[in-house]
């Protein structure tokens, strides 16, 4: 009788968000959705209603703002944001310190990494390449312009057709509830960073099966999730 085929694992893989989990683009974001606000007359919301739309889709968040179902308008809306983020909004931004070391350490660890956010992608790419992400990612995936991505669920989906990755050996890092819920939709394992916008009882409610309140914290965070 022919002895059993063992196959090798598959190779761990660690999604990660962008916004509020690599970098901090308060600034870049919200600056750009006062100059698409004050461009349509519209009220400009206090300090705590722009930082929570940091994460979820711009649509969705001109929606709220705008109080509107309006397709024409959260478009118009979103039309004044772009022209100010492609030129200025996206550079003002940084990275969290200690996040170069953490995705060095689970690069060192043997997994594969690649962004899943719900920025669009060309606005990705500028900002992974200007801060010098991009030797560590095995791809960037971001929204499209269109918005038939804007659902992070299914941007995580095309990402794992795309890729052909064991959702088993997946891991999503991000720190707000919509980062969680793409990875439940999918069969995937999240872990929620604490250094971003959203809370622990946020990420807890979601569904995050671990946290890391630091990126030095994150590779272990990781691999307590993946180990055999």
């Amino acid at each position: 009788m022919a002895a059993a085929v063992t196959r090798p694992p598959a190779p761990r893989t660690v999604l990660l968000d962008l916004d509020g989990t690599l970098t901090d683009n308060h600034q870049g974001i919200t600056r750009s959705i006062v100059h698409a606000l004050a461009a349509l007359g519209a009220p400009l919301p206090d300090a705590a209603a722009l930082s929570a739309c940091i994460g979820p889709p711009l649509r969705t968040s001109f929606a709220r703002l705008l109080a509107t179902t309006e397709a024409v308008t959260v478009e118009r809306a979103l039309a004044h944001y772009r022209s100010r983020y492609a030129e200025v909004g996206w550079q003002e931004n940084f990275v969290y310190a200690g996040v170069h070391d953490a995705l060095e350490a689970l690069a060192a660890g043997g997994a594969r990494l690649f962004l899943c956010t719900s920025k669009p992608q060309p606005y990705a790419e500028r900002i992974v390449a200007r801060f010098d992400l991009a030797p560590r990612l095995a791809g960037v995936y971001g929204a499209d312009l269109a918005g038939t991505l804007d659902d992070k669920a299914k941007l995580m989906a095309h990402l794992i057709a795309r890729e052909r990755l064991d959702t088993a050996a997946c891991t999503m890092v991000g720190d707000r509830h919509h980062d969680v819920d793409a990875a439940r939709a999918n069969g995937v394992r999240a872990v929620g960073v604490l250094w971003g916008y959203g809370s622990r009882a946020e990420l807890a409610a979601a569904g995050a099966q671990a946290f890391a309140a630091t990126p030095d914290e994150l590779p272990g965070a990781v691999a307590g999730l993946t180990a055999p």
